[in-house]
C-alpha cells in the first residue's frame, strides 16, 4: 500500500461517468469510500464519518471522512476527519456523545465527541502487524478532531481485531460504556466493558453461528421494542460477513435475542439449525442453510451496515455500504468510487411469533421533529386491471431519484415484473420479478447495462417471499446508479447497484402469463 502521502489524486471524470453520481444517496467528492463510521447526530446535524482514501478512488490511505447532513438525504462534505499517517490506518469505528464528561475530554456542560477507531499499525509503529483500539476526541461538534495521547486503550495483539461500535448501557449495576467488536478472522464478536473509555474490561465472546464462511466485521447492538411494545424488548446484534453472504460476496446478517450487560444470548429461532450449521460449508446444501439466516438486504450490495447513536426520538437508523468486495474497485465511475446506501430506519415486529427486522428508508427529514418531504408526484392510480402488455411508467427525470409505490393482487400471473432503465424493445432493463408459483422476489441486473467491468458483476438475486392477504407490497427507490427495494413494509429488503445504458430509459410494469389486479401505484421524485 502507498503512505498516506505519496498518492496522487484523480481530478477528472471520464465522458459519462458523471450520469451515474446519485441524487439523494451519499459519495465523496472526488475519491474512495466504503464502510460508515462514527454515526452520531449531535448539534441538530448528522453526521457521517466514513473509511476514506483522500489521495485516490480505490481502497488505500485509510481515513475518516466526514459529511453532514438534516435531512439524512442531502449531504455536506467536510474535510478528512482522523487522517492516517506513517504509523496508522485509521479503520472502522464510532462515535459518541459523552454527556458525563467521563472520558475527561470534554466538560459536563460541553460533552465532547469521542471516536472509538480501530488502529491498523504498520511497520514504523511499535504495535506493527496489529489491530487495535484507539481514541480522538472533538470539542467543536466533530469539525476537528485530537487522537488521544495514550492510544492504543485496547489490544489483543491480534492482527485481525477491529471495528468497535460503542453505546452506553444502563443496567442494575449502573450506566457504564459497552464495546462490541470482532476478531473478524475467528467469527468472533467480542464484548468490553468501561467507565471512561479509556480503560477496557473483557466481558464475554460470541460465535461462530449461522454464517460464518467468511471474515466477520463492522457489528452493532441495540434495543428494540417488538412492535412498539415498551414491555417486549429485544437486542439486535447486527454482524457483517464478507464474503460469504447469501447473495455472494459482503452481507450483513443479524441475530435478535437478550444482552444483560455481560453476554448476549440469540433467541433460538435466530439460529439456524444444528443440521444447518454443519452443512453450511458443504457446497451442495450451503445455499439452501444460507437463506435460512437472517439477512439484512438479500441483494448484492449493502454492507458494513451499523447505526446512529442519539438519533433522535429513539429512532435507529442505520446506514450501510453500497457496494460488494466482490467488485469494489472497480466499478466504472470516476474521479469518485462508491456511496452509501440509504438512511434506514429499523424496527421490530412479530412474524409468526419470532421478532423480526422491518427497514423503511427514510425519505422525510428527521431533525427537529420536522418532516421534509421533497417530492413531486408523476402519476398515481387505483385499483386496475394489468395484463400482459407492458404498462409504460414515467422515466426517472435526471438529477433526482425515483419512487416507486405499489400494491398488487397477482391473480392468474404466473410473474409481476417490473422492468428499470429498459429497452423499447425490452431486451435490456433491470428487472425485479415476482414469482407467484416459487413465492421469490427477483432482482435481475444481468441486462442492466454496463456488466462487463467484472466477470461478478452480472447477477439476478433472489429472497422468499410470503405474501400478507394475498398482497404484493412494494416501494422501490431508483437512483442514477442504484435500486433499492423494500417488500412487505420492508421485511424484506435488496439492493443492487446498476450503470445503466443512456438510451435505455423506459420503465413499464407487466404481469406475465395471466392478469393482476393493480390495487394502487403512485411514482414520485425525490430531489
Amino acid at each position: 500500500m502507498s503512505s498516506c502521502l505519496d498518492a496522487a489524486r484523480p481530478e477528472t471524470a471520464p465522458a459519462g461517468t458523471s450520469r451515474f453520481r446519485p441524487a439523494i444517496h451519499f459519495s465523496a467528492r472526488d475519491t474512495w469510500l466504503n464502510d460508515p463510521n462514527g454515526l452520531v447526530f449531535y448539534g441538530g446535524l448528522y453526521h457521517l464519518f466514513f473509511q476514506n482514501n483522500p489521495y485516490g478512488n480505490v481502497w488505500g490511505n485509510m481515513s475518516w471522512g466526514h459529511a453532514t447532513s438534516h435531512d439524512l438525504l442531502h449531504w455536506t462534505q467536510h474535510p478528512v476527519a482522523i487522517a492516517c499517517d506513517e504509523t496508522e490506518d485509521i479503520f472502522s469505528g464510532s462515535v459518541v456523545v459523552d454527556h458525563g464528561n467521563t472520558s475527561g475530554f470534554g466538560t459536563a456542560d460541553a460533552p465532547a465527541l469521542v471516536a472509538i477507531y480501530t488502529s491498523a499499525y504498520k511497520s514504523a509503529s511499535e504495535h506493527s502487524g496489529t489491530q487495535a483500539q484507539s481514541l480522538a476526541y472533538s470539542t467543536d461538534a466533530g469539525m476537528t478532531w485530537r487522537k488521544y495521547d495514550g492510544n492504543p486503550v485496547l489490544t489483543r495483539n491480534s492482527a485481525n481485531f477491529r471495528d468497535p461500535k460503542v453505546f452506553r448501557y444502563q443496567g442494575d449495576q449502573g450506566a457504564c460504556w459497552v464495546m462490541v467488536a470482532v476478531e473478524a478472522q475467528h467469527q468472533k464478536v467480542v464484548f468490553y466493558r468501561s467507565e471512561d473509555l479509556k480503560s477496557w474490561h473483557f466481558l464475554s465472546d460470541f460465535g461462530p453461528a449461522n454464517a460464518d464462511g467468511g471474515e466477520w466485521e463492522c457489528p452493532d447492538l441495540f434495543p428494540l421494542a417488538v412492535d412498539g411494545d415498551p414491555d417486549h424488548i429485544k437486542w439486535v446484534l447486527i454482524v457483517n460477513i464478507n464474503p460469504g453472504a447469501v447473495a455472494g460476496g459482503s452481507g450483513g446478517q443479524y441475530f435478535v435475542g437478550h444482552f444483560d450487560g455481560d453476554r448476549f444470548i440469540p433467541d433460538p429461532d435466530s439460529l439456524v439449525a444444528p443440521a444447518g450449521v454443519t452443512s453450511i460449508h458443504d457446497p451442495k446444501t450451503r445455499s439452501a442453510a444460507l437463506q435460512q439466516c437472517l439477512w439484512l438486504d438479500w441483494g448484492r450490495d449493502c454492507y458494513a451496515s451499523v447505526s446512529f447513536s442519539d438519533a433522535p426520538d429513539n429512532r435507529r437508523i442505520i446506514i450501510g455500504w453500497m457496494n460488494n468486495w466482490d467488485y469494489a474497485n472497480e466499478l466504472p465511475t470516476a474521479p469518485w468510487r462508491s456511496s452509501m446506501t440509504l438512511a434506514r430506519e429499523v424496527r421490530l415486529t412479530a412474524v409468526n411469533g419470532s421478532a423480526r427486522l422491518i427497514q423503511q428508508p427514510v425519505l422525510a427529514g428527521l431533525c427537529a421533529g420536522e418532516e421534509l418531504t421533497p417530492v413531486k408526484d408523476h402519476m398515481g392510480a387505483d385499483s386496475f386491471e394489468l395484463r400482459d402488455s407492458a404498462l409504460r411508467l414515467p422515466e426517472a427525470v435526471p438529477g433526482s431519484a425515483q419512487i416507486i409505490e405499489a400494491e398488487i393482487l397477482p391473480g392468474s400471473a404466473e410473474r409481476l415484473e417490473l422492468r428499470l432503465f429498459g429497452s423499447s424493445d425490452r431486451s435490456k432493463g433491470t428487472v425485479l420479478s415476482y414469482n407467484t408459483t416459487t413465492a421469490q422476489l427477483i432482482l435481475d441486473r444481468s441486462q442492466s447495462g454496463n456488466t462487463r467491468f467484472h466477470e461478478k458483476f452480472s447477477s439476478a438475486e433472489s429472497a422468499p417471499l410470503v405474501l400478507e392477504d394475498g398482497v404484493l407490497k412494494l416501494l422501490i427507490v431508483v437512483d442514477h446508479c442504484s435500486v433499492e427495494a423494500f417488500a412487505q413494509d420492508g421485511r424484506t429488503v435488496m439492493t443492487d447497484l446498476i450503470f445503466p445504458e443512456t438510451e435505455s430509459p423506459e420503465n413499464s410494469l407487466s404481469a406475465v402469463g395471466g392478469s393482476a389486479t393493480v390495487l394502487r401505484l403512485a411514482v414520485s421524485t425525490l430531489t
